[in-house]
């Protein structure tokens, strides 16, 4: 399954014209406003492949050991191989993207101690429109998901310290199919 999404995706980007290789490609610097509001930078670059295929890197970092008591600490990392219908950079697109992150987090139902270090991978995809609202200016709304596939160990603090709560062994898995991407990143074109 992942070698065959990553031959699809690899297939796609190759589709670009050979004429277009001497152009110019665009390049985009950008920032998700609703991950910042919050003091969770979410930031990333997209660069021109062609006239309609564009490639997004992009890190997300919520850097709080403990936010209310509750561990918070995620880092992630995207790719995201865009088509747009238009053209790079407007109107709408859909994109293919695999990811992965490592964390340190308290479930959200849970009231106890307890709480989860492991790490993770994601593959899916999504759906955005870019608005030029300035000449060198952005707005890229969108809202991404898929298959997210976790390995962790379960941890709860006592008095007495640090201790599992739970024996998997090599690693307890979870595995979701849920929205793990969104928001709304003002970019600003470089070049």
């Amino acid at each position: 399954m992942k070698k065959i999404f990553i031959l699809n995706l690899l297939f796609l980007l190759a589709l670009s014209p050979a004429q277009e290789n001497t152009a110019k490609k665009a390049l985009y610097v950008k920032g998700n406003i609703f991950s910042l509001a919050v003091l969770m930078p979410n930031f990333g670059l997209e660069y021109q492949l062609s006239s309609k295929f564009t490639l997004q890197g992009d890190v997300f970092i919520s850097p709080w050991k403990t936010f209310a008591g509750r561990h918070m600490q995620v880092y992630m990392g995207h790719m995201e191989g865009r088509y747009y219908f238009r053209e790079a950079f407007k109107g709408w697109y859909v994109g293919a993207n695999a990811g992965m992150a490592v964390f340190d987090i308290s479930k959200w139902n849970y009231t106890s101690e307890r709480y989860q270090r492991g790490f993770n991978y994601m593959l899916g995809a999504a759906v955005g429109y870019q608005l030029q609202w300035a000449e060198r200016w952005n707005a890229d709304f969108f809202l991404g998901g898929g298959t997210s596939q976790g390995f962790y160990h379960g941890y709860e603090q006592k008095e007495e310290g640090i201790s599992r709560y739970e024996k998997s062994a090599p690693w307890n898995k979870s595995g979701e199919w849920i929205p793990y991407r969104g928001g709304v990143m003002i970019s600003y074109k470089l070049r």
